[in-house]
């Protein structure tokens, strides 16, 4: 065993899909970096770094979605199918771990949705490699870390963010000093669990610049150059219920970087790397106008002639956003906003705990026009006590909007006001890894059934906006007959038959590898509103 070994792990993910780019292990990379600091040799192991991927079965308690997503479909209207394992297997983790003998392991469990793939990670590095010690990190321990220390496998945990508390761990146990010292440490003592208060970082200026070089950049890649991540702000300052970091949930407050801080780790990521695409993780990045300005002023320079495309998928709140930052977000490389709109209905809203933002978002999508930017725009469906007519009376808005609609199935945020919601209402999944959008996970007053009818009208909707851009209009309804259609043609144009055919009857189809087509499940109830209620708008580009 090496005393001065410590590896950090990103484990597998098993899903119906995988986003790559928003998978980059950021916040070990900050980690590493503090405990390099202290003098320790350091590594990152992520298991989802490497294209393999494997499919599975359904889960048991997943089986419930077989006819929902039962059938694959090669259409444009295509959701998901498939259950895969993504990432490295958990024999090569353990065994990667053997070979490099480090006397601590931490193991990254983000999303409670995925603590299983996490606790399995810890399971099999133990049964590799039992002398080492494991640490969990993440939100899920830090919400449940009583549970996470069940597993016999996990020796500790630290809650809340692990930059300092990781690395005071790391010196205790090679100076067998006491542990209950540690900020945010859990631990098994005697014939109980010892628990101290979560850690938080108080100054994030004071944090070394992320360890980046340890990240493997020849997975996360846009167009054969490095794509990567940028934090510059932690926490939110909104009290929206259904988040999990929002100023009403039992996150830190919002802490914000300077801005000399945040240049000085873009131009180290920038400098000596052929970096094509970088992502702000911020919950809100342009909050504060005086802050972005002065950061964005800078980052236009940083980057110039590099031709770097910047985004920020978390969404952008509408409004924060006028001519100036719309202006400054091109000029830096920008070439999309993601608008984060939540919903048009007041009640919803109010339930939310969210402004109505609809003027705001109109004058963001008019500046994006201005200025050559295209917009994906987010709602969320299916959340506690919404309905699905409420849901969708949001996508017909969007239908008329120039920008994709990103529909978000919600799912409870362990430590969110809505998730005590649900725990109140007895109608929380069965399982923590239920606890995802793509998993249909509440069966309320949207049922999942109508979940997934709105997931696959907002597919259409985007459909349906693309041939607005490519071909100038929306072909005419035409009654389906399958027997004398000769569908060998390309993806677009299957589509669009599939299209004519739905806004007949609204049946929602699909067409197989083979060319078979077949019915989707789908509420006829919202089909039928949708295809009378959309002849009556007028469906938008996003160019």
């Amino acid at each position: 065993m090496n005393p001065s070994k410590v590896i950090l792990v990103q484990p597998p993910i098993e899903d119906f899909y995988l986003t790559k780019k928003r998978t980059l292990p950021y916040g070990l990379a900050s980690i590493a970096a503090c405990i390099k600091k202290r003098g320790f040799d350091v590594e990152i192991l992520d298991a989802l770094a490497t294209g393999k991927s494997k499919t599975i079965e359904y889960p048991e308690e997943f089986s419930y979605l077989k006819p929902f997503y039962g059938q694959k479909d090669v259409s444009a209207f295509s959701l998901f199918h498939e259950f895969r394992h993504f990432g490295y297997s958990y024999e090569h983790i353990g065994t990667k771990i053997r070979e490099k003998e480090p006397f601590l392991v931490g193991i990254s469990s983000l999303f409670t949705a995925y603590c299983n793939q996490a606790l399995k990670t810890a399971q099999i590095i133990k049964k590799f490699y039992p002398q080492c010690k494991i640490v969990l990190g993440g939100h899920h321990p830090t919400m449940f870390p009583e549970k996470t220390l069940n597993c016999s496998a996990v020796d500790f945990v630290l809650q809340g963010e692990g930059e300092t508390s990781m690395g005071l761990l790391c010196e205790a146990l090679k100076t067998n000093s006491d542990l209950e010292q540690i900020p945010g440490i859990a631990f098994k003592k005697d014939n109980s669990v010892f628990i101290s208060p979560p850690s938080w970082m108080k100054n994030l200026n004071s944090l070394p610049v992320p360890a980046m070089n340890l990240i493997n950049y020849n997975f996360y890649q846009r167009k054969n150059r490095r794509a990567t991540i940028v934090v510059s702000s932690r926490g939110c300052p909104m009290q929206c219920s259904y988040c999990s970091v929002s100023a009403a949930s039992s996150h830190a407050p919002f802490r914000q970087r300077t801005v000399e801080d945040v240049i000085k780790e873009l131009e180290m990521q920038t400098k000596n790397h052929d970096v094509g695409f970088m992502d702000f993780e911020d919950e809100n990045l342009c909050l504060n106008k005086q802050w972005f300005v002065e950061l964005f002023s800078k980052i236009k320079h940083l980057v110039a002639e590099k031709n770097i495309e910047l985004r920020a998928m978390n969404g952008l709140y509408p409004p924060a956003i006028d001519e100036e930052t719309v202006s400054l977000m091109k000029q830096a490389g920008f070439k999309t906003l993601n608008l984060s709109l939540g919903s048009t209905s007041k009640e919803q809203l109010k339930k939310f705990k969210r402004r109505d933002v609809r003027a705001s978002f109109e004058n963001a999508l008019d500046l994006a026009q201005k200025y050559g930017l295209e917009c994906v725009s987010y709602i969320i469906a299916a959340a506690p006590d919404q309905t699905a007519q409420s849901s969708l009376e949001d996508l017909l808005y969007l239908a008329q909007k120039r920008t994709l609609a990103g529909l978000s199935v919600y799912y409870p945020a362990p430590g969110s006001l809505d998730y005590q919601l649900c725990k109140d209402k007895k109608i929380l999944p069965k399982s923590f890894s239920l606890m995802r959008s793509t998993a249909l996970p509440l069966n309320d007053t949207t049922s999942r059934i109508e979940a997934l009818t709105l997931l696959r009208l907002s597919r259409i909707i985007n459909f349906m906006k693309h041939l607005k851009d490519t071909t100038g209009n929306i072909p005419e309804p035409e009654p389906f007959c399958d027997s004398k259609t000769d569908l060998s043609f390309d993806r677009q144009t299957v589509s669009q038959k599939l299209l004519q055919w739905f806004l007949q009857d609204g049946k929602i189809r699909g067409i197989d590898a083979g060319g078979k087509i077949y019915t989707h499940t789908a509420d006829s109830s919202l089909t039928q509103q949708f295809i009378e209620r959309i002849k009556t708008l007028t469906v938008a580009g996003v160019k």
